[in-house]
């Protein structure tokens, strides 16, 4: 059976090739659970999960919701019948869960981690003597990406099942669940810049 042919078969064999490629580069297996590496694994975890999200806020943004624009304004057009019913929902799920993974991944990478701590993150790296630059930078990221999270769960999600007819709404309830929803979105695209920022300069000397 070739894996390329459904989803979950894709990413099996990437992770297949991934590991197979960390054995050939002369990696010793034995200590793949040591601190390091554990580290390595929970950051690589996270960036993958990391990539699904912020990916599909910026396909949300960027494609789905001026196409969807564009199809409603064009009379003679198919709509948007289409993407509403099949695109979005499974877009959605990828969407909510790739958020959730890359809170926690993130989160275990801090409890993990040598330089820095999810605490001290969440104190932007004021919480001893001295600031702690590390956790300050990754911090701003954490503090970010967890407003980020909540608008996913909290806003983003109940109100596009409203939108997408999963729950039953009113006109008017639909209407403000659109409002909400959209500026949710429009919100985590607009902090995704500085957390992206936060999350690189953490590792490359602090705000790039």
């Amino acid at each position: 059976m070739n894996p390329l042919k459904s989803v979950p078969g894709t990413i099996i064999a990437g992770f297949v090739l991934a590991i197979i490629i960390l054995l050939l580069t002369g990696d010793n297996p034995m200590t793949a659970m040591g601190a390091a590496k554990g580290s390595s694994i929970i950051i690589w975890l996270h960036v993958f999960a990391g990539i699904i999200w912020i990916g599909l806020l910026y396909y949300f943004n960027f494609v789905q919701v001026p196409a969807l624009a564009d199809a409603m304004n064009d009379d003679g057009g198919p709509g948007g019948a289409g993407i509403t019913k099949y695109v979005a929902p499974r877009a959605l799920f990828w969407f909510r869960w790739g958020a959730l993974a890359t809170w926690l991944t993130g989160a275990a990478f801090l409890l993990h981690s040598a330089k820095g701590s999810l605490a001290g993150a969440f104190m932007l790296g004021m919480g001893g003597e001295n600031v702690n630059a590390y956790n300050m930078t990754i911090g701003i990221g954490v503090w970010l990406g967890t407003i980020m999270l909540f608008n996913v769960w909290v806003l983003i999600w109940p109100n596009q099942k409203k939108i997408l007819g999963m729950v039953e709404a009113s006109a008017d309830e639909i209407a403000k669940a659109k409002n909400i929803a959209f500026m949710a979105s429009r919100s985590n695209t607009l902090m995704s810049i500085p957390l992206i920022m936060s999350m690189v300069g953490a590792g490359h000397g602090f705000f790039m």
